[in-house]
């Protein structure tokens, strides 16, 4: 069970973190170079495939760069034009005034790991079910979207059953460089974009019942996913990498506290922005940034701890609060014919309400 209240005593690190994606390998990268202890558990063994759209916004570089964590060397795909098609294949394009970049996480995750290495901080593949705040002066949850941790701390969201199920493939394909493009489909949509070596990764958020009524995975995509002339191309045209697609359940867009019980959380396991949104990568690597100055502060005797926690809360929250609401209000515009013609409608014949919604998904440059 979670110790609800930490003692000083002799830790085996300083911090302690849990999961190692962008969030908690940044974290740990960070906090590693000014000096401190750190134990990170991921576990899986690096490189491994997420379910991630693998777009980030153009917001991370000059912070990835300073940091020397930008993976140029990995020639990331420059993306700049937002393609929108409803299901019954009508389509839009915006530009995007800040862009972003296209990156496999299996290649970023890997890299960072190495980044991680390289600074000190001590690796554990383990799975963590449980956590006991005396291991740690400050324990960091990065775990993601939804684990077991979530159930041993209570939390309110882990009550709640979410209906959405996320689905990935990465494919060859002749997909348009530069474009980020979200297909619309029955009670869900599918995002397709480059990413290195010549690859497009294909992701998609489709509801339960979608599955359920289909039986699998192959025949719901026929049955539904090809309603839409786009997917339906892409999908007979492609070819596809993996031996079979990277599946994550229970999806939840619920909001949550960005501390509980004394421990921080950081990335998805903060908050999870609506993947239509293409920013849930760029919202982690700048958690993980706010995440480390609050601690460092801590530990470095500046503030007390419920004066870092607090602190930590409401940056987090002036942050990234009104852009996950937002998220969850343009989401309806997401996954039926007559919202997905409206949504394209919107991009082709407003296009500076639809550049306002844009931009209020995204974050300044940091």
């Amino acid at each position: 069970m979670a110790v609800l209240n930490p003692r000083k005593g002799n830790f085996e690190a300083d911090i302690l973190i849990v999961g190692g994606g962008l969030a908690g390998l940044i974290s740990s990268i960070l906090l590693k170079r000014n000096g401190w202890s750190v134990t990170l558990f991921e576990r899986k063994q690096y490189p491994f495939h997420r379910v991630c759209g693998e777009y980030i916004s153009n917001e991370t570089v000059p912070f990835l760069e300073e940091h020397d964590l930008f993976p140029g060397k990995f020639h990331p795909e420059i993306i700049k034009t937002l393609q929108l098609t409803s299901i019954n294949g009508k389509a839009a394009e915006i530009s995007l005034d800040m862009g972003g970049f296209g990156i496999s996480r299996y290649t970023f995750d890997y890299f960072l790991y190495n980044k991680a290495i390289e600074a000190g901080v001590k690796v554990v593949n383990k799975s963590i079910e449980t956590i006991d705040l005396d291991e740690a002066r400050v324990i960091i949850c990065a775990h993601g979207k939804r684990s077991k941790l979530d159930y041993a701390l209570d939390r309110d969201f882990i009550h709640q059953r979410s209906p959405y199920v996320g689905v990935k493939y990465h494919i060859k394909t002749n997909h348009q460089r530069g474009l980020i493009a979200l297909h619309n489909f029955k009670d869900g949509y599918c995002g397709i974009s480059n990413i290195e070596d010549g690859k497009t990764n294909l992701c998609y958020l489709t509801h339960r019942r979608n599955m359920k009524q289909h039986g699998n995975i192959r025949r719901m995509e026929e049955e539904v996913l090809f309603r839409n002339p786009f997917l339906k191309n892409i999908f007979e045209k492609a070819e596809f990498l993996f031996d079979k697609p990277e599946v994550i359940n229970e999806i939840t867009f619920a909001t949550k506290k960005p501390v509980e019980n004394h421990v921080l959380m950081a990335g998805d396991a903060a908050g999870m922005i609506t993947p239509l949104c293409g920013n849930g990568m760029a919202m982690a690597i700048h958690s993980s940034k706010i995440v480390s100055e609050w601690v460092h502060r801590f530990l470095s005797n500046e503030i007390t701890r419920p004066a870092m926690e607090a602190g930590y809360s409401k940056a987090w929250s002036s942050n990234f609060a009104n852009r996950l609401w937002v998220g969850r209000q343009v989401q309806r515009l997401f996954g039926s014919e007559s919202a997905s013609n409206l949504a394209v409608n919107l991009v082709r014949n407003a296009k500076p309400v639809a550049n306002f919604l844009v931009e209020q998904t995204h974050g300044d440059v940091f």
